[in-house]
């Protein structure tokens, strides 16, 4: 049963002519009475009383005419109702981001922001890999991206193009922490042994910050001796590993708040610590209604952050 059978019917209803329903209907004669007819084959009765002059309803068709007026009601508010949830949504600037971030610095970010500024979390981006991020931002699946940048992360390098622009929301370091031992103390501390590797929580090589920590290793002279007992995609997993004692991993400094610095110690000095940005993209040729604003404030974000940490 089609919807447009019911409004059939109820416009034939009201005009009690075949002609004149199907005039208001923009459809021919015979396709109207070929809808009823089918209306009537699907309820099993008859609800059009031919045999009078104008049309009249059967009984099974008064009784029908009250339900069928008010499904086509309750269809017409649900439309719009849909359509109103779309539109409040396509006004919405679509963020992606990775778990961590989303924990640690989204939302107050974007309360800072304004909260005029209509920004939406998408939150399948919490299980996607790095280079997903690139790709949705490209396909249009979101309207913006932040995330941590370096050098060494390959896939990152395609938004570097004049199709995209970026800004530096902040100025942050990987460094490697551990947990405490009974006394205190840090429990594990770099470079370890051959004799004694040092148990690592290290991150999949689909993450954003496996690369930049593999490279940054490799290109130390003194070489760390690590065993990989637990692999993570994202820091703040790694950071509860470490926090419960089953290894060393890096972590941004930031991830890392004042009141953990107790139970969280440097696994090293700073030779095993290397830079990193945190950066926010977006497509050059994205129209959205709030992208300027929402730019606009970002930048001004961001030149507050750079006079803070001078």
């Amino acid at each position: 049963m089609e919807l447009r059978w019911l409004e059939d019917f109820c416009a034939l209803a009201r005009t009690r002519h075949f002609s004149r329903a199907a005039d208001e209907q923009n459809v021919t004669q015979p396709t109207l009475s070929r809808r009823i007819k089918l209306l009537e084959d699907e309820m099993g009765v008859m609800l059009i009383d031919r045999n009078t002059l104008p049309l009249s309803l059967t009984p099974a068709g008064k009784l029908f005419l009250e339900s069928a007026e008010q499904v086509i009601k309750l269809m017409r508010d649900t439309r719009q109702r849909c359509q109103a949830q779309q539109e409040e949504e396509a006004r919405k600037l679509r963020l992606a981001s990775t778990q961590t971030l989303y924990l640690s610095f989204c939302r107050d970010w974007v309360r800072e922001l304004g909260d005029d500024l209509d920004i939406s979390f998408d939150l399948r981006s919490t299980s996607w890999s790095g280079n997903d991020f690139v790709q949705a931002l490209e396909g249009g699946e979101c309207d913006l991206i932040l995330c941590y940048w370096h050098p060494d992360i390959d896939y990152l390098q395609v938004l570097d193009s004049d199709a995209f622009e970026f800004l530096r929301l902040a100025q942050d370091s990987l460094a490697p922490f551990t947990g405490l031992n009974r006394r205190g103390e840090p429990k594990f501390q770099l470079p370890g042994s051959d004799a004694q590797p040092l148990p690592y929580i290290t991150y999949n090589s689909r993450s954003f910050l496996s690369p930049v920590i593999s490279n940054h290793l490799r290109r130390l002279h003194k070489q760390p001796h690590l065993l990989v007992v637990n692999e993570n995609t994202q820091a703040i997993s790694v950071k509860a590993m470490i926090g419960q004692g089953f290894g060393i991993g890096w972590l941004p400094q930031s991830l890392v708040q004042e009141d953990e610095r107790e139970r969280l110690l440097p696994a090293g000095d700073s030779e095993w610590t290397l830079p990193l940005e945190l950066r926010l993209y977006r497509l050059r040729q994205n129209r959205h209604p709030q992208m300027t604003e929402c730019w606009q404030r970002a930048s001004r974000y961001t030149l507050t952050q750079s006079l803070e940490t001078s």
